[in-house]
């Protein structure tokens, strides 16, 4: 592993003393303190304190489930005052030990951050801070291709194009840049998703033609999967890939048998009450386990 850059906060004694997991791994939140208690995304206008807790924890526990039976999940507790931090996905971006914690754009999420940074440091990741006037906002943004080697980041909408840089020296890895233009998909994860066979789901209309061009460039037309607008608005693109098993919220249209079709295996879950949020499957968990290591696995959920 590469040297680190003197921005990490934390400093363990070696690469080796870093954690390493030999199962995917995911770090998840229950959604103890969950509610749309104000506007952040347009998914949230009008739905304010509309979520059913019961339906909220009811539906978390059917993910956490589901996903308990393809990888190891560890558990971070939320705190008052902080309703999204249910969407831990968004809360930074992990590979080989080293943890780029996010610097969330608005103020109503950078409570979340304190109490991720102390969990990580706690559990022996190296920290890379990002600087409070550089917004960031962890997996929401950043995803590591299927082989870990490449780094696509989205910025317009809640993370700086400038953080892409600095973030991808904490692996000192490529980095695509990518524009979002539709307010929808607020965050690269509602509309691109790399998943383990090389292909790439994605929301076409969420992007600018130079990024567009940067996608079909990277991604011929056998590996692109162009999902439609009704199929992107119930969040079809923010899924969890482990291995060849796919977990994502019920998109219709016949999405699920095409992607079966590839050789995926593919769960569809109701989602509906975090979706009010403005997240689905892939923004209640935050991958922990190298990217290599969570897509090795060939399983059947």
């Amino acid at each position: 592993m590469t040297s680190i850059s003197p921005v990490a906060t934390s400093s363990p004694a070696s690469p080796s003393s870093l954690p390493h997991f030999d199962r995917p791994t995911y770090l998840m939140c229950p959604p103890e303190w969950y509610d749309v208690d104000y506007v952040i995304n347009p998914w949230m206008a009008g739905n304010l304190h509309r979520p059913s807790r019961d339906e909220a924890f009811a539906q978390w526990k059917n993910l956490y489930r589901h996903l308990q039976r393809v990888a190891d999940i560890r558990l971070i507790h939320g705190r008052p005052g902080s309703p999204d931090m249910v969407f831990v996905g968004h809360g930074a971006l992990v590979q080989y030990g080293i943890a780029a914690l996010s610097s969330f754009a608005h103020p109503q999420r950078q409570t979340e951050e304190a109490p991720l940074r102390r969990w990580f440091e706690q559990a022996g990741f190296l920290v890379w801070e990002t600087p409070r006037e550089t917004a960031f906002e962890g997996e929401g943004d950043a995803l590591f291709d299927a082989t870990g080697d490449h780094l696509w980041a989205a910025h317009g909408l809640r993370t700086c194009r400038q953080s892409h840089r600095h973030v991808a020296d904490a692996w000192h890895t490529p980095v695509t840049s990518l524009h979002l233009i539709d307010p929808r998909f607020y965050h690269l994860d509602t509309c691109f998703a790399l998943l383990s066979g090389g292909h790439l789901l994605y929301f076409p209309a969420a992007f600018d033609a130079p990024s567009l061009q940067k996608i079909e460039a990277a991604y011929g037309p056998d590996k692109r999967i162009a999902v439609t607008e009704a199929e992107a608005t119930h969040f079809a693109c923010n899924v969890i890939n482990v291995g060849r098993s796919i977990l994502m919220s019920g998109a219709g249209n016949g999405l699920t048998e095409r992607l079966r079709g590839l050789g995926y295996e593919v769960t569809e879950l109701a989602l509906t009450e975090f979706l009010r949020g403005g997240g689905s499957a892939k923004a209640l968990a935050l991958r922990l386990s190298d990217t290599k290591v969570t897509n090795a696995v060939q399983t059947s959920l």
